[in-house]
């Protein structure tokens, strides 16, 4: 699976953590499909974990410094969000509004791989996200909205795609969180390279 490149363009930094010796030589002077394919096969065969325990492993990887859930769609960097949820306590359940309730979405919509093992529950992919948010999103891809058919309180919108190249539907998270959803959107076509063939493909991918 492929991106058509109507994503964001970002600026990609590092962080500092320790990466062990040797880990990327197989990648050394490759490009284009041999490097895809090189780098697949580095981070190929990850740990699977259950649908289930994506709600404690959050409380690891997505909780704010307050202890509150990192939710993109209602988060407000350098501001004050609209609201904030509970790890557990505010854990969806049913919803009608935004601030109701956190659920988990995944990023790589399901429909777009058919729900398969591994990357329903690859905790890569799948966020907790406010749900009423994450039920307007749907499974549109990620881009950027030209005039918005919704905005949610965060900023966050609906609508169809303002780049070139395709004008359906898409949605937009802020500027802040564009870079993580388009590293998302690159490790799924490379994680699942030459494993996504059943595959269902979407407006926004390719075989």
């Amino acid at each position: 699976m492929q991106l058509l490149p109507i994503l964001f363009i970002i600026t990609c930094s590092f962080c500092s953590a320790q990466i062990p010796p040797g880990y990327y030589n197989a990648e050394q002077g490759l490009t284009g499909a041999n490097l895809k394919i090189a780098l697949h096969n580095i981070i190929d065969n990850h740990t699977v974990i259950s649908y289930n325990s994506l709600w404690n492993d959050y409380n690891k990887t997505d909780k704010k410094p307050n202890g509150k859930v990192w939710d993109i769609y209602s988060d407000v960097p350098l501001g004050t969000p609209p609201y904030e949820f509970t790890f557990g306590t505010d854990q969806c359940g049913s919803y009608s509004s935004e601030g109701d309730c956190y659920n988990r979405e995944h990023s790589w919509p399901q429909s777009w791989f058919n729900s398969v093992n591994g990357p329903v529950s690859d905790l890569f992919q799948v966020y907790p996200t406010d749900g009423k948010v994450n039920g307007q999103r749907s499974n549109y891809p990620y881009g950027n909205v030209g005039i918005a058919s919704w905005i949610s309180l965060n900023g966050s919108k609906l609508g169809p795609c303002s780049d070139t190249g395709y004008s359906l539907t898409v949605f937009e998270p802020i500027d802040e969180y564009k870079g993580d959803v388009a590293r998302t959107y690159f490790y799924m076509s490379t994680r699942y390279y030459s494993e996504d063939a059943g595959w269902t493909t979407s407006g926004a991918t390719n075989k």
